[in-house]
This record gives structure tokens, C-alpha cells and sequence, in this order.
């Protein structure tokens, strides 16, 4: 495709994808062709699996990284879009990039045989290839019970005493949708009024926030994701966060019934990829032993292909008895569970 010399939108945005592509990506000696990524994850954290994938198929690999909008760069870029991949986290930006219309149904063996059909969209638009448990992060000092549920969080013995980021974070959503789709509706809104009641302040900052203010006094357990536990303990930068995590000790919500909740990473396959056949070899790659331990450890997350394990800090939290409810069918109660957070004013915090 020859392109024009005026710097048009598209024009603008491969040649950023270029750039981007020269600085980040490795180069096989013999190259099979290419593969283009558009990735929400860290450069650092995928370079192994693009490092491993160029060296086991002499496929060159280019990254493109950004923060948000990569979806709608797509949407916008249509049929010139030089992405052949998008990879993202949550199970709310893999639906929404289905309902995008970016993405194309992947049909393969490798990938049906090595991710559980609970971890893939029924249509093919979607795949996980790792899990993160939305645990409860408890103080060592001042909880002593060492199980609990998500339906405890709106027991009245934890008034005071609950910290939470914000309702309608994707993190947030992902959990309510699951009690949702569970108890349905109505048991959802008089839960999510109970947590509220619960709180010791209103919603604010990330996960790691939640674990300073209980290093800090401030509540005494609190909603998180597992990989921040790895996050923080590995932290030489700010070696403060091993502090707040030292502090804390990972309960796995109903890990004795229905399980816990997970929500994933994962790929799609644009809907224009100009390498179709090189992004499904990536797909596959990414499902495979080598790739699912290469990806889990780098981020302390779970694999999701049955019998490969995690990496020995995130195996130490304990056993992760994983909800087996599809996250296609989760998807479908993130409307509601939004809903259900402004209803409630569970941002607004406990006295309102």
C-alpha cells in the first residue's frame, strides 16, 4: 500500500506505530514475516513473550504501547489499521472491544485445548491468558480469621472497617457483576448498601492505596488484586510498599464454595489484521506452557492453562479455588452492577 505524503490522521498514526515499532521490538535474523501489537501492558512485561515468540517462529514482532484509546484507534484507523493484536486486561475491555467491532472470531484447536472454555468468548473474539484473583487484602495484627466471603463483607462486625478504590473501576465492576450474575439483582443492591455501610472512607486511590491504609490504621481489610501483593513486595524503588504489604496477610474470598472471583488478561485479533495467519500463531503461542509461565510469572498472575503453574511468590498466597462462572456471562451484568454502584451512592462513602 502506497501512502499519501500529507500528514493525514492514519498517516500521523503509522508512523507513530513505526516508531514505536523500531524502538520496542526485537528483530529475528530471519524473519517469517511480522506481527503487530497494540498493547495496554507494559513493554517491560511482554518483551519476554515477543523475545520467546521471535526466537520459536522467526516471526518479527512490533509493539505499539499505550496507556488507553487503543481501541478506538483502531475503530478509527478501520481497514488501514495496521494492528493484528490487541492486548489488554479486565473482562470489561475485552467485551467492549468485541461491541467495538475492532475485533475478528479466532477459530483454533490449540487455543480451545489450552484455555478453558470459562476463559474464552463463546464467539472467538476473546481469550484470557492469565488469571488475578479479586481477594481480600486483611491486617496480620488485627484479623485473626484466616477465611471469609464476599457476602461477609456486608456483615455489620466490619463497620468501620472496610476499604475499597472506587465502585466503577473496572477491578470493582468485575466483582459486583459477579454477585450479580450469582445472587441476581436485588440480593446484589442489599449487598453493595452493606459494604457501604461497612466502609471506613470513601472509595479513593488504587489497590496499593488500600494496603497502606491498613498498614496505616485507617481500616482493617480491604478488596484488591492478587499481583499487587507481588508488586509491592518486589518494589526497590519505594521500598516503603514492602512495608505496607508485610503488614497484610491474602484471604481468597469463598474459596470453600463457589470460589473466587478472577477476572484475566487478554488478546484479541483485530479486525483488519493485515497478519492474520502470523497474529493467530501468536495466539496460540501465548496459550502454550512456555508463553503461560513466561506471562504469569512477569506479572505474579495466574496461568490459565490447567497444569502449568505459578511462579513460587504468587503459588505462596495459598490455593486459588477459582469461581468457574463464565466471564462471558459476568460480562453480561456490568451494565447492571454499574447501575447498581451509582444507586446505592457507594462512591459517595459511608455517611452519605
Amino acid at each position: 500500500m502506497t501512502l499519501r505524503k500529507k500528514n493525514t490522521p492514519l498517516r500521523k498514526s503509522m508512523i507513530a506505530f513505526a516508531v514505536a515499532a523500531a524502538t520496542l521490538t526485537p528483530v529475528a535474523a530471519a524473519a517469517d514475516g511480522e506481527v503487530n501489537i497494540y498493547s495496554y501492558r507494559q513493554p517491560g512485561l511482554i518483551k519476554p513473550l515477543t523475545d520467546a515468540f521471535t526466537a520459536e517462529t522467526g516471526i518479527k514482532v512490533n509493539v505499539l504501547f499505550a496507556n488507553k484509546g487503543l481501541g478506538q484507534r483502531i475503530s478509527a484507523e478501520g481497514e488501514n489499521s495496521p494492528a493484528d493484536v490487541l492486548l489488554t486486561v479486565d473482562i470489561g475491555r475485552l467485551d467492549a472491544a468485541k461491541a467495538l467491532g475492532i475485533t475478528q472470531s479466532v477459530s483454533s484447536s490449540v487455543v480451545d485445548q489450552n484455555i478453558p472454555a470459562q476463559y474464552r468468548d463463546p464467539d472467538g473474539h476473546w481469550f484470557g491468558l492469565t488469571t488475578r484473583a479479586r481477594i481480600i487484602y486483611a491486617s496480620r495484627d488485627r484479623v485473626k480469621q484466616d477465611e471469609i466471603t464476599y457476602e461477609e463483607l456486608a456483615d455489620p462486625k466490619w463497620k468501620g472497617k472496610l476499604c475499597t478504590r472506587s465502585g466503577q473501576h473496572v477491578y470493582s465492576i468485575g466483582l459486583i457483576a459477579s454477585i450479580v450474575a450469582h445472587a441476581g439483582e436485588e440480593a446484589a443492591e442489599k449487598w453493595l448498601a452493606g459494604v457501604k455501610s461497612n466502609l471506613a472512607r470513601k472509595p479513593t486511590g488504587n489497590d496499593r492505596a488500600q494496603v497502606k491504609s491498613i498498614h496505616a490504621g485507617e481500616c482493617d481489610i480491604a478488596l484488591g488484586n492478587t499481583y499487587y501483593m507481588g508488586k509491592m513486595l518486589t518494589n526497590t524503588k519505594e521500598p516503603e510498599q514492602k512495608e505496607w504489604a508485610a503488614s497484610v496477610k491474602l484471604l481468597f474470598p469463598n474459596a470453600g464454595d463457589r470460589g473466587t472471583h478472577v477476572n484475566i488478561s487478554g488478546v484479541v485479533m483485530a479486525k483488519h489484521a493485515p497478519n492474520a495467519d502470523n497474529a493467530r500463531k501468536l495466539i496460540e503461542f501465548l496459550s502454550s506452557d512456555k508463553a503461560q509461565q513466561l506471562y504469569g510469572s512477569a506479572n505474579y498472575e495466574y496461568p490459565v492453562k490447567p497444569g502449568v503453574a505459578a511462579d513460587e511468590l504468587t503459588a505462596s498466597w495459598g490455593k486459588l479455588n477459582p469461581d468457574t462462572l463464565s466471564l462471558a456471562d459476568i460480562a453480561k451484568s456490568r451494565k447492571t452492577a454499574s447501575e447498581l454502584v451509582d444507586k446505592v451512592g457507594l462512591d459517595d462513602g459511608p455517611a452519605s
